[in-house]
């Protein structure tokens, strides 16, 4: 998650941005395991409470109640079981709640409100890193097409803070365009995770003399 404008992943219906101003939902969200669950959510789908917990070595006990706790705050929702699954019925499934939710600026958070956003940044960063380094080993061979799939971009661009507003609007705007529901995926298509990170360089250090 980005902080300024800040966004999670592009809702299916409809591409409504929503700001996360209510601190009770930001601390919730930045619960550590619960970032953790969300993100295991997005990759690889559905899951159940117990998959969850071996997944991420936690106890079912634990991710239930975080599950319901992101449930309440419209994170995760309860889905039918899915046809693969050999539970039949006896376990609840969820999945991560699709939404483009937005964070206030940093000008208008509150300074309790700045230590949850930070808290919260750094986990989702570090969750970043960890899944692109997992994924650099995964790498397949020559032959997999896949093994190209890893673009890679660092530049520099000069912008008033509104054009870099504008800039980021634009980027969503492209994910959204791409988004499609299941039924209309072609064959051959893949999860592909994408990440926005823009920050201002530093000033240049005024001359002493």
């Amino acid at each position: 998650m980005a902080q300024q404008p800040g966004a999670t992943e592009p809702p299916e219906t409809p591409h409504t941005p929503v700001e996360l101003s209510d601190l009770a939902t930001l601390k919730a969200l930045a619960q550590p395991r619960r970032q953790r669950m969300l993100q295991h959510l997005t990759v690889h789908g559905p899951a159940t409470s117990a998959t969850l917990a071996r997944a991420l070595g936690l106890n079912t006990g634990a991710t239930s109640y975080h599950l319901r706790e992101l449930g309440r705050h419209g994170f995760a929702e309860e889905v039918a079981e899915p046809a693969e699954a050999s539970t039949h019925g006896r376990e609840r499934w969820w999945r991560a709640v699709p939404g483009d939710r937005r964070f206030p600026p940093r000008s208008r958070q509150s300074p309790e409100m700045r230590l949850v956003m930070d808290e919260l940044n750094h986990h989702a960063y570090a969750g970043d890193l960890e899944l692109f380094a997992q994924a650099q080993l995964r790498r397949g061979t020559d032959d997999d097409p896949w093994a190209d799939a890893f673009p890679y971009s660092r530049g520099t661009v000069r912008l008033t803070l509104p054009e870099l507003r504008e800039f980021f609007e634009e980027y969503i705007a492209l994910l959204n365009r791409y988004k499609r529901p299941e039924s209309d995926t072609p064959p051959g298509a893949r999860t592909v995770l994408t990440r926005f990170l823009a920050f201002p360089a530093p000033e240049k250090e005024s001359d002493p003399s």
